[in-house]
């Protein structure tokens, strides 16, 4: 991926691929880190299935797609013609 200059000159510290690839790899760090954490970490939920391992991360990965996935659907319901204003 070449890198890309903006139109004033500039050039940012993202534009550089090497340091997108590195912010991906610390965020995977902390994933990790924070998954490998969920078995030092006592949980006291009310529900059996609060114990299984993971299971706030699956969780929040299964809402934030269904929470897209409406969105999706919630568009076409809300969505107005380009010209809504100009009638």
């Amino acid at each position: 991926m070449p890198t890309r200059k903006k139109s004033d000159g500039k050039k940012y510290w993202l534009d550089d691929h090497r340091n997108v690839d590195r912010l991906v790899h610390w965020f995977y760090a902390i994933c990790a880190v924070l998954i490998a954490i969920d078995i030092f970490v006592p949980k006291h939920g009310p529900f059996a299935i609060e114990h299984v391992f993971g299971f706030y991360g699956f969780y929040g990965f299964v809402a934030c797609v269904a929470l897209v996935l409406i969105a999706k659907q919630l568009r076409r319901v809300l969505m107005r013609p380009e010209d809504y204003y100009d009638r």
